[in-house]
């Protein structure tokens, strides 16, 4: 990403995006003359925010503490790979053409890991004048493995971008990272001078980059982890990872009564458990899903948890954790095995 990019230390990605995008609809309605920081949204012009229906929950919750409101949200469709169908953003952009507009975009998503096609939407909605925001949560560390770099293609238009370090990098929790390439923009969104407070010029306060004052230095868990491990050493962390991700969720989805619903293209896969009984419907696969997947964790060999893609429960499967070895794939395995002969 931009070296000029600002950035901000923050708990997660939740309130990076809240940071991020905060400076996107100071940016937006400053275009239009609005003062959001002193007149704050009150008769202040409309903002949307275009997104695709398998973003991640912490958008919303983002949009509601900014005052947006979750109705400026609009969630377009997806491809057969869970990524933002091109069509439909040129279509949204092209209504409305006049409202202040965020697109935000996924660099992997929470059940299969898809990565939107960036080098298409990004340039698409910049020539619409639109904002770009990238949740890259965990799928922007890809961009160390030269295996996996590809997906990122084009990331670098955007104008901000969060991850979280808590995932890959494997730092404890209250580790996010948000980035702004309107290093101004994302200052007048944050900073505040009180008498109190001693200012050094040219010296970085963190307090006019993140939403709080008071905090814990975050950067030390991250500074260590990327100065023991490198650039090297993280794509293998990524790597590794994604093998491990591939063997479990293409093994487990061969066995009997299983059927692999995602197959991984990094560290995020899908599987769901039938219900071999004749005349079994969707709702009995589903119930079958969630037995098959409380009984493997009940083992304390893997913790697998259930979601709903695309209207059918699943096991997700999703490997993140630095000490996951070939070891740990086939106890996961012999787990589900057991599981299933119950």
């Amino acid at each position: 990403m931009p070296a000029a990019a600002s950035f901000a230390i923050v708990t997660g990605s939740q309130m990076a995006h809240v940071t991020c995008l905060a400076a996107a609809r100071h940016a937006l309605l400053a275009k239009g003359g609005w003062d959001v920081e002193r007149k704050g949204l009150h008769a202040a012009p409309r903002i949307r925010i275009l997104s695709s229906s398998e973003r991640h929950g912490s958008v919303e919750r983002a949009v509601r503490l900014l005052g947006l409101g979750g109705e400026c949200v609009i969630d377009l469709p997806t491809d057969n790979q869970g990524r933002m169908q091109v069509d439909a953003l040129r279509l949204a952009l092209q209504t409305q053409a006049e409202v202040p507009t965020i697109v935000v975009l996924q660099a992997g998503d929470l059940n299969i890991g898809a990565y939107d096609a960036f080098a298409e939407l990004i340039p698409l909605a910049r020539a619409h004048n639109a904002w770009v925001h990238v949740d890259g949560a965990f799928g922007l560390w890809v961009a160390t493995s030269s295996r996996h770099c590809h997906l990122l293609t084009g990331v670098e238009l955007a104008d901000s971008w969060t991850t979280d370090g808590h995932k890959w990098l494997n730092v404890p929790y209250d580790c996010g990272y948000a980035f702004v390439v309107d290093h101004q923009a994302h200052r007048a969104s944050m900073s505040h001078r009180a008498s109190y407070t001693v200012s050094v010029e040219d010296a970085r306060d963190q307090i006019d980059w993140t939403p709080e004052w008071s905090r814990r230095g975050r950067g030390v868990a991250t500074y260590a982890a990327i100065r023991q491990l490198g650039r090297r050493g993280i794509a293998d962390l990524i790597e590794r990872s994604c093998r491990h991700a591939h063997a479990l969720v293409t093994r487990i989805g061969a066995l009997a009564s299983v059927e692999m619903m995602w197959e991984p293209q990094v560290n995020q896969g899908l599987v769901r458990f039938l219900d071999s009984r004749p005349g079994a419907t969707d709702a009995d696969h589903d119930r079958r899903t969630d037995e098959v997947t409380a009984a493997i964790c009940k083992t304390g060999e893997a913790f697998f948890g259930g979601t709903t893609w695309r209207g059918k429960r699943c096991m997700r499967i999703s490997v993140c954790n630095w000490q996951t070895s070939e070891t740990d794939v086939e106890r996961a395995i012999t787990a589900v095995q057991q599981a299933l002969e119950k």
